[in-house]
């Protein structure tokens, strides 16, 4: 935007105006307006803006007069002081609404993840500033890498750069990006993890029913690989391939909630339900989240074409609607679970077959899978 507009360029950041000394921020907000006005044409960025900006009825007494100030400021504008102010949020819910109205920060421009083509171009960018082997495609890692953000991309790069100096190598192949880009995603590899047999065991079911009822389900997203390999806070995962269409059918929101549940539906139909352990909690984190949506926020249930609140200020809603929801929510996470538990009964066979090569290869990729349900042997691990 500077480069482009070719005037002066004065930045800050929310934070900086507050301060433990009462007025010291209403200061510093002036002094930058002035160095504006000095300055004009100008653009002045406000960065995390959700800092200064915050609502008057939730801050304290000394945010509200640097948040007074900054009103001030801006009235003070008109067409011929040439001063343009750019603010960035992640939290545009949370600003005061004397802020947001007309005449201030009245124009809100929405900053979405990339789509395929753009992370095409990202990475063509950060890939040509390092040497790359010939195996290295771009259009192959856009493809691998929806819903990461132009800094997730960079990220990864320079992650997979680090990886090809510890290791004394000149170029860096897709072999390193793709350590790089699981990296970023999961974590990294936990290498001196140690899991019991039982413990890997219990691992490759758990996962194997992720991995099953994603390809048995009806709208379940594609996945590309099942690993027992430790990364972050998971002992194994199953990687999904998500879309970068904007919205999601009521079926397919409904067979992820099936996907997830199949973790925890495998352990119980195989070990029994004393024996279920701890590790479906991210998997119920989500699918929580999904269904609560599912009825508060897009009317796909039976409380009908409804929008609450979020959980953190569900306080405002009735005590008897709050019930209500909860028990939805409930309803369609147990049928998720109910057919989840269904799909792999159905599929006992393969379920014990894919179990069964994970924890012999630890790692496989989809074809790898869908050839270990039919019962096909592996030549190429």
């Amino acid at each position: 935007m500077l480069g482009e507009a070719g005037v002066s360029f004065l930045s800050a950041s929310g934070s900086e105006f507050e301060e433990v000394f009462v007025g010291l921020g209403a200061r510093r907000i002036r002094q930058l307006f002035e160095e504006a006005r000095k300055k004009a044409p100008c653009i002045v960025f406000i960065d995390e803006i959700d800092a200064l900006g915050v609502s008057r009825a939730s801050v304290m007494r000394n945010q509200q007069m640097s948040l007074n100030q900054l009103l001030v400021e801006l009235d003070g504008f008109n067409t011929r002081e040439g001063i343009i102010l750019v603010g960035a949020t992640n939290l545009p819910s949370e600003l005061d609404p004397g802020l947001v109205r007309p005449g201030r920060f009245d124009r809100k421009v929405y900053i979405e993840l990339p789509k395929i083509n753009e992370r095409k171009e990202i990475l063509d960018y950060y890939l040509s500033k390092y040497p790359m082997d010939g195996d290295v495609d771009s259009d192959v890692l856009s493809r691998q890498t929806p819903g990461m953000s132009g800094a997730d991309i960079e990220n990864m790069v320079n992650w997979a750069i680090l990886e090809a100096i510890k290791i004394d190598k000149a170029t860096v192949d897709m072999q390193l990006l793709e350590i790089a880009r699981m990296n970023v995603i999961i974590g990294r590899e936990k290498k001196s993890m140690y899991l019991s047999d039982e413990a890997k065991k219990i691992t490759a079911y758990h996962e194997g029913g992720h991995a099953l009822v994603s390809l048995h389900t009806d709208g379940a997203p594609d996945i590309n690989k099942a690993t027992l390999i430790p990364r972050g806070q998971a002992l194994g995962f199953v990687e999904q391939v998500d879309s970068d269409e904007p919205h999601m059918t009521k079926k397919e929101l409904l067979a992820r909630l099936q996907v997830a549940m199949a973790g925890r539906a495998a352990e119980e139909y195989i070990f029994g339900s004393d024996n279920i352990t701890t590790g479906a909690s991210s998997d119920f984190e989500m699918a929580t989240n999904i269904a609560y949506r599912m009825v508060t926020k897009w009317g796909m249930s039976n409380q009908g074409h409804i929008h609450l609140p979020d959980p953190k200020r569900y306080e405002s809603t009735s005590n008897i609607m709050s019930k209500d929801v909860q028990s939805e929510v409930k309803n369609i996470l147990e049928d998720s679970y109910s057919s989840a538990l269904e799909t792999i009964k159905s599929k006992d066979k393969e379920l014990h077959l894919l179990a069964s090569a994970l924890i012999q290869y630890e790692t496989l990729d989809k074809k790898d899978i869908l050839k270990i349900i039919k019962g096909e042997k592996l030549t190429n691990k």
